[in-house]
C-alpha cells in the first residue's frame, strides 16, 4: 500500500472490499487513473472476506441483472490475464431444482429470457442432476436447470487481483483510515475528514462502505436504506469421494445454497425470519469479526437444510459461521449519485451478491461517473428510488426477518412484502378496506391491487403463475371500466408544485413535449438524457403563469424531483414542493363517468366545456378540486385532485351518486390490464433510460422544433432522421385466449427471436393476454412488416400465435376518450 496520504484525488472511494475495489478498478479502465481508496480496517475486512463467493445468475428478470451478472463472470475468469493474480474462479456449474410445478413453470418462464442475453440456462433431466450432484437426494425433485459456465471465485483473491489491476493504471489505497466526515459546501461533497484529522478534497466522493454505508451517509443527511442481517453458512468435516468439481445448487424449498468447502459441503442459509443485526449502527472496529451462532433459531432450518444432502450427517461440523451482510428493501443494490449532495456517489446494499454484482456494479458506477449516463437500466438500482422512511430504524427492524427467505425463496409475479407495510395510506385506506380491497406496496404505498364481494373474501387463497382466486374478481372491474364507470384512488402518484418565474423555463428545458401552453393545458410528455434515454414520462400542467404541477408515478417520484432540482440554474428563481400528502387522487373513469359526475357537480363536464387534456378547478359537492380531463385506461374520465380533508366525503359522494350506473372500485391491476390494452407506456415499468420515445412509438410527444429546444433535442433529432427504427415497441395479443403474460416472454417474428415482452396482463375486453415490448430486426421494421409478420410469443417453452400491432388494438381512433 502506499504510505503517505495525499490532500486531493479526484475521485475518493470510501471503503476497500469488493465494491471498492471494482469501482476504482472500472474508473482507471475508463482514464479515470486519479483515484484513492481509504479502508478503514484492511482490504476484504467487512463483509468481502467471509462471502460465500458463488457466481450463480439465479433467476434474472431485467436486462440490466444480466449484464451485471454477465460482466462479472467475465472479468472474474479471466482477470488473472491481466494482474497476475487469480481469482480462484472455477467453472463448476450451478443447479436450480424445483420441487413442484409451479417453481419449474417459473423456471422455464425466465430460462429463455436470460438464454437471450448471454446465460446458458437449460433445463436437464432429474436423473442428469442426480448424477451431476451424487451426494443430494433429489428424491422430490420435479425439474433442474444447469447454467454450466457458472461456478465460484475466492472473495479476497478476486479483491486483491481487482485492486492489483487498478494500482497498475493509478489507484492509491491505504488501509486503517477511517472516513470520518463527508466534506460539503453549497449542496455538494467536496472531500472527507478521516477520523486522524486529515482533510481530503475530491471531485467526486463515492461511498462503497457496505454495512456501514448507511450510518455514514446518515451523518450528512443521505439516506440509505439498508441494514446488516445475520447470514450462516455450515461448514462440514472432509466427505471422502466428495468431487472437487461439483456444481454449485440451489434449493429454494430449503431456502439453501450447497457446494463443495476444502473436501466438504458447505450448506448456507437465507431462512425464513433472519435476524436484523445492530440496529443502531455497525461498530466502526468490527473487521473480521463473527457473531455468535444462534443454534436455536437456526436449528430447524439447518434440519431442513441437512435433509437435501442427508449423507453429510453422518460427519462432523467443522465451522458453523454467522456474520453480517447488508440488505435494501427490495433486494436490490442502492447505486448512482445521491439526490442530497451532488458529487457524492454510492454503490453499496449488495444484499449478500456483492461478489456476484460486484464488478458489474463498479462498472455501471465508472461509467455514470464519467460519461455522465449509465450504460444500463438503472431505474430498478437507483438510490433515489426510495423514500426517506424506508431508512428509520423501525422500518429496517421489521423488513429485514424477511429479505433473506425473498431473496432465495420460491416467487410469484404479484407477490409483495408482508412486513413494514401501512407506511403511507391514502385517506381513503378504511373505505376501501370495507370495499373488499387487497392491498398491494408500492414504494411505500397501501394500493388496492384487486378487490373482493367482501372484505373477509380480500385475500389470495394460493399465489400461481396461472388464474388466481381474485381473476375474476378483477375481470369485472376491467368490464366496468369498460361499459360502465370505475373509481380508483390513485393519490400514490406523486404530486409536485413548481412555481416562480423561471419554472416555465425550467419544465421547457427538461420537457420534449411544448409545456409553454395556456394555463389549463395538461401537457404529456417524456423527459430524457443527453442521449435520448427516458429519464421520466409524465405530465405537466400550467395552472396559472408562473404555477405547474408535474405528476408522476409513485415509482419514479425521488428520481423525479432529483432530475427537477439538478437542472435548476443558478440564477433561476424556482421553488419545487412535494405536495402529495396533502391531496387525494381520485380517478373516475368510464363511459358513464360524465353522466355521474354531472350529477354532484355544476360544472360544464361536456367535452366542449371540458375538452380532453385540459385541467380546471370545479365543485364536486362541499368540495373544490382540481380536475384533469386525461386517461391512462382509454376510457372517458377524469383525475380528481381533491383536498386531504374533503376526500372521504367526496369519495361517499361518487360512489352514492353511481350506485344505479353500474360503479365499481378498481384496483392496479384493472389499471394495468386496461392501460395494456391501450398500449400505454409507464417509465420504469417498460421503457428505461436505455430507451428513446421515437422507438417507442411516443414521437407524437417530441416536439424538435420547439422554441429553445431541450435536453436529449440532438440525440432524438438524429434518431428521427434515420427514418423508420429497425427496433420499435409494438402491442402484442395473444391468439388463444388460455395462456398469461407478465413480463419477459419472447417474441419471434417469422421463427426468429427478436426480442421480449415488457410487461403483460390480460385483455378482457380484446379476450386474451396482451403485452407489450421492442422488436428488432436487420432492417427497418415498417407497418407493413408488423401487419404481414408470423408473431409468436414463448411462454415457459411453449409458442402462442400473436397479433402485433404498432397502433393500440383497444380503441386506436381514441373515439371513446375524445367523446
Amino acid at each position: 500500500m502506499a504510505d503517505t496520504l495525499p490532500t486531493h484525488a479526484q475521485t475518493i472511494i470510501i471503503g476497500g472490499g469488493s465494491i471498492g475495489a471494482n469501482t476504482a478498478y472500472h474508473l482507471t479502465k475508463l482514464g479515470h487513473t486519479d483515484v484513492v481508496v481509504l479502508e478503514q480496517g484492511q482490504l476484504t475486512s467487512g463483509t468481502t472476506w467471509h462471502a460465500a463467493g458463488l457466481i450463480v445468475a439465479g433467476l434474472l428478470k431485467s436486462e440490466a441483472e444480466c449484464a451485471i451478472y454477465t460482466h462479472g463472470r467475465d472479468l472474474y475468469a479471466n482477470l488473472e490475464k491481466e494482474t497476475g493474480i487469480s481469482t480462484g474462479f472455477r467453472d463448476v456449474g450451478y443447479l436450480q431444482i424445483a420441487t413442484n410445478e409451479e417453481r419449474l413453470h417459473e423456471m422455464r418462464r425466465v430460462a429463455a429470457f436470460m438464454r437471450r442475453f448471454g446465460i446458458n440456462n437449460h433445463e436437464v433431466s432429474v436423473k442428469e442432476a442426480q448424477d451431476m450432484f451424487p451426494i443430494g437426494d433429489l428424491s422430490d425433485v420435479v425439474g433442474a436447470f444447469l447454467i454450466p459456465e457458472d461456478g465460484r471465485a475466492n472473495p479476497v483473491d478476486v479483491t486483491m487481483s481487482l485492486t492489483k489491476g487498478a494500482k497498475n493504471r493509478g489507484a492509491r489505497f491505504f488501509e486503517g483510515v477511517r472516513v470520518e466526515e463527508i466534506l460539503a459546501k453549497n449542496g455538494a461533497a467536496t472531500g472527507v475528514r478521516t477520523a486522524s484529522g486529515h482533510t481530503f478534497t475530491a471531485e467526486n466522493v463515492v461511498i462503497c462502505g457496505g454495512m456501514w454505508s448507511r450510518q455514514l451517509g446518515a451523518k450528512h443527511g443521505v439516506s440509505l436504506p439498508l441494514q446488516a442481517a445475520e447470514h450462516y453458512y455450515l461448514i462440514t468435516e472432509s466427505i471422502p469421494g466428495l468431487p472437487r468439481d461439483l456444481p454449485v445448487l440451489e434449493d429454494p424449498s430449503t431456502y439453501t445454497y450447497y457446494r463443495e468447502e476444502v473436501g466438504g459441503m458447505m450448506l448456507g442459509l437465507f431462512e425464513p425470519g433472519a435476524a436484523a443485526w445492530k440496529l443502531d449502527g455497525i461498530p466502526d472496529e468490527w473487521q473480521f469479526g463473527e457473531i455468535e451462532p444462534d443454534w436455536e433459531r437456526v436449528g430447524p432450518d439447518l434440519e431442513k437444510a441437512y435433509s437435501r444432502v442427508p449423507d453429510t450427517m453422518n460427519y462432523g461440523v467443522k465451522k458453523l459461521f454467522c456474520g453480517p451482510e447488508s440488505f435494501t428493501p427490495d433486494l436490490a443494490p442502492l447505486v448512482g449519485p445521491t439526490p442530497e449532495l451532488r458529487n457524492l456517489w454510492v454503490a453499496c446494499g449488495m444484499n449478500s451478491l456483492g461478489i456476484l454484482n460486484g464488478a458489474g456494479t463498479g462498472m455501471v458506477l465508472a461509467h455514470w461517473m464519467v460519461d455522465g449516463i449509465p450504460p444500463i437500466d438503472v431505474t430498478g438500482i437507483n438510490v433515489n428510488r426510495f423514500s426517506r422512511e424506508m431508512a428509520t430504524p423501525a422500518f429496517r427492524r421489521d423488513r429485514t426477518p424477511e429479505l433473506l427467505e425473498k431473496l432465495f425463496g420460491q416467487h410469484y409475479h404479484n407477490e409483495n412484502y408482508k412486513t413494514a407495510r401501512n407506511v403511507k395510506r391514502s385517506v381513503l385506506y378504511d373505505r376501501l378496506k370495507e370495499a373488499g380491497a387487497f392491498f398491494g406496496e408500492g414504494n411505500g404505498w397501501e394500493q388496492p391491487d384487486w378487490f373482493a364481494p367482501t372484505p373477509e373474501q380480500a385475500k389470495i387463497e394460493k399465489y400461481s403463475w396461472y388464474r388466481q382466486n381474485w381473476y375474476e374478481w378483477h375481470a369485472e372491474e376491467h368490464k366496468a371500466a369498460r361499459e360502465d364507470v370505475i373509481v380508483m384512488d390513485m393519490t400514490s402518484m406523486a404530486c409536485f408544485s413548481v412555481e416562480g418565474p423561471d419554472a416555465c423555463s425550467l419544465l421547457s428545458r427538461l420537457s420534449c413535449n411544448e409545456v409553454d401552453v395556456e394555463s389549463g393545458r395538461v401537457v404529456y410528455t417524456a423527459w430524457v438524457n443527453e442521449r435520448g434515454g427516458f429519464e421520466a414520462d409524465l405530465t405537466v400542467t400550467r395552472l396559472s403563469d408562473q404555477k405547474f404541477w408535474v405528476i408522476v408515478g409513485e415509482n419514479s417520484a425521488g428520481h423525479t424531483e432529483m432530475r427537477m432540482r439538478r437542472h435548476i440554474l443558478d440564477d433561476d428563481n424556482v421553488v419545487i414542493t412535494d405536495i402529495t400528502a396533502g391531496r387525494c387522487q381520485i380517478n373516475v373513469h368510464g363511459p358513464k363517468s360524465r353522466e355521474l359526475l354531472s350529477r354532484i357537480s355544476g360544472a360544464d363536464l361536456s367535452d366542449e366545456g371540458f375538452p380532453f387534456m385540459t385541467a380546471r378547478e370545479i365543485d364536486i359537492g362541499y368540495a373544490v378540486v382540481m380536475a384533469y380531463r386525461v386517461t391512462f385506461v382509454g376510457e372517458l374520465g377524469w383525475e380528481l385532485h381533491v383536498p386531504a380533508t374533503q376526500a372521504v366525503q367526496t369519495y361517499d359522494l361518487i360512489m352514492d351518486a353511481g350506485r344505479d350506473l353500474g360503479i365499481r372500485n378498481a384496483g392496479m391491476q384493472t389499471l394495468n390490464s386496461l392501460r395494456l390494452e391501450k398500449a400505454y407506456r409507464d417509465f420504469g415499468i417498460d421503457v428505461d433510460n436505455t430507451d428513446n420515445p421515437i422507438e417507442a412509438g411516443l414521437g407524437f410527444a417530441v416536439k424538435l422544433d420547439k422554441p429553445g429546444g431541450f435536453i436529449g433535442r440532438e440525440a432524438l433529432a438524429a434518431i428521427k432522421a434515420k427514418g423508420t427504427p429497425k427496433n420499435r415497441m409494438l402491442q402484442f395479443l395473444l391468439k388463444d385466449p388460455e395462456p398469461l403474460m407478465y413480463g419477459n416472454e419472447m417474441i419471434y417474428l417469422n421463427g426468429k427471436e427478436v426480442g421480449y415482452i415488457q410487461v403483460g396482463g390480460y385483455g378482457h375486453a380484446l379476450g386474451a393476454a396482451v403485452g407489450i415490448g421492442f422488436a428488432e430486426i436487420c432492417e427497418p421494421l415498417t407497418a407493413d412488416v408488423v401487419a404481414t409478420g408470423q408473431w409468436q410469443i414463448e411462454i415457459a417453452d411453449e409458442k402462442y400465435d400473436a397479433t402485433a400491432s404498432l397502433k393500440p388494438l383497444y380503441d386506436p381512433d381514441m373515439r371513446k376518450i375524445k367523446c
